[in-house]
């Protein structure tokens, strides 16, 4: 009987302390001791004990696995230990502010820059972007207009003279400024990241491209549950194309592990535009390939380009951006846009954007059409670059 009250006050204490990982212990014995009762004499107190030590003993792998996945603890870069990094992420991800949990050495450096362009959002943070070029300046915080704001004073006169030529200070309608209050609104904005990303751009990788296509930038990111190849590429072939490509990973010995397919419908010439492959990390056993391959093809596209028709403006609030695509034809346009975002050099986050207004994920005749995305890591400056054409209606 005392063995029995013994067994019974394990199990509650361990599946009370176990949703902070420390239960694993006192449920394991009590599951122990459960199992020994349960074959000296089976009473439905001790199918509750059983119960319960059980669920004491679930609950910490489950919110390991949410974590960490099925892979071993790895740095997150929070300067976090394993176990404060499990009940960080648990709770976070169930909407707790757990933000006295953070290393504040680590992420002092975030906190800055958020402080400061806090201070600096004004209309002038929505940015042009045009004809499927990248705008390298969008989104850019206080900490890259610092040194912005000194070369201009090293060389005002010219950069007065090259306004002109800069796609930032090209005019657009004053009424995008009032459209953005509006549908800032609407939007929940996610507070500044202090997760540092993980990326790897000196991934082994190579491949095969059209005559008269060039690379641009090459990356290669992941996350907990994706690994991502990003080309940035440029069409030189003086013509309109649909790009197609096949990203291929392989292990050590050069087997196939994974397959990515992606198409990029309508690019004009002399525009740069983005080609991101995604593996599943569950197809690579949790962890990041060897090295990819990728082979990308032209032909002629299906669509009627409509890039001169769309104007594309980004706007940064917190670790998210609002993306609006202006349409000034008469027809149903589609728009696919990706904005990557970087730590310095490094990629940390790539989002795919399709503005719509519709059910058909298109953008009416004469109309603008909103959509934010959300960046999982810090970063300091993002790239937009897009693709538009006409929306093909199905039956």
């Amino acid at each position: 009987m005392q063995l029995l009250v013994i067994t019974i006050l394990l199990s509650v204490l361990g599946f009370a302390t176990s949703f902070i990982l420390v239960g694993i212990f006192p449920s394991i014995i009590a599951f122990c001791l459960s199992i020994y009762c349960f074959l000296q004499k089976k009473s439905i107190n001790i199918v509750r004990a059983l119960g319960m030590s059980f669920g004491g003993m679930l609950v910490p792998i489950i919110m390991y696995l949410n974590c960490y996945g099925i892979s071993l603890p790895f740095d997150k870069g929070t300067g976090m230990p394993f176990a404060r990094q499990i009940i960080y992420d648990n709770y976070t991800n169930m909407g707790f502010d757990m933000s006295f949990l953070e290393n504040k050495e680590l992420n002092s450096e975030a906190d800055s820059v958020d402080t400061e362009s806090n201070s600096s959002r004004e209309d002038k943070d929505i940015h042009y972007v045009s004809e499927g070029a990248s705008d390298d300046s969008a989104g850019l915080l206080k900490s890259d207009s610092k040194i912005a704001g000194a070369k201009e004073e090293n060389d005002e006169k010219e950069v007065n003279e090259n306004k002109n030529d800069s796609i930032d200070y090209r005019d657009y309608p004053d009424t995008i400024f009032e459209k953005f209050e509006e549908i800032e609104n609407n939007y929940d904005i996610k507070p500044a990241s202090g997760f540092v990303g993980a990326s790897d751009d000196d991934m082994p990788s190579y491949g095969g491209l059209p005559l008269g296509t060039v690379v641009v930038a090459q990356y290669f990111r992941e996350d907990d549950h994706n690994c991502n190849p990003v080309i940035v590429l440029k069409n030189e072939t003086g013509n309109l194309h649909r790009y197609e490509c096949i990203f291929t990973a392989r292990d050590e010995e050069g087997n196939e592990i994974a397959i990515s397919e992606k198409t990029s419908e309508v690019v004009p010439d002399g525009a740069q535009f983005v080609i991101e492959g995604r593996f599943d990390k569950s197809e690579l056993g949790g962890k990041k390939p060897s090295m990819y391959e990728f082979t990308i093809t032209k032909r002629v596209p299906y669509e009627e380009d409509m890039t001169d028709e769309v104007m594309v403006y980004t706007k940064v609030d917190g670790n998210s951006v609002v993306l609006a695509a202006d349409n000034k034809s008469d027809r149903k346009v589609k728009v696919d846009a990706y904005v990557l975002f970087f730590d310095g050099d490094e990629l940390v986050d790539c989002i795919w954007l399709i503005p719509s207004n519709t059910d058909e994920v298109c953008i009416d005749p004469m109309s603008l059409a909103t959509i934010k995305g959300d960046a999982y890591y810090r970063f300091d400056r993002i790239e937009t670059y897009y693709t538009a054409y006409e929306a093909i209606e199905t039956q």
